[in-house]
């Protein structure tokens, strides 16, 4: 469904770590928005839901809903902290278009 780079797991458990509240790991949804046509969301979750996919790898839990499932598949989650770019990434293989902020495509 989706894979995670060994930097996205690093980060996801750092920031799991500090969360304010009790998460057992992140949820990725899909909305059709964006400057390309979808947009990518990134977030903590506690729990699964009904209907979501449970994608455990690293010790990370990744949680994906019936809708986002589809639009994530062949996926790379990566985390980035380069000059300028720094955050979650998602890599979709064949993307329809691309746009220049990172979080979205068609």
């Amino acid at each position: 469904m989706i894979t995670l780079t060994e930097m996205a797991i690093a980060a996801v458990k750092g920031v799991i770590s500090q969360a304010p509240e009790p998460v057992t790991g992140l949820r990725i949804t899909v909305e059709m928005d964006g400057c390309a046509g979808i947009q990518y969301n990134v977030g903590l979750e506690s729990d699964s839901r009904e209907g979501d996919a449970v994608i455990e790898t690293g010790g990370v839990k990744v949680f994906v809903d019936a809708g986002s499932q589809p639009h994530i598949a062949g996926s790379t989650l990566d985390f980035v902290t380069d000059p300028g770019s720094f955050g979650f990434i998602i890599d979709h293989p064949n993307p329809l278009e691309k746009c220049a902020c990172g979080k979205s495509c068609g």
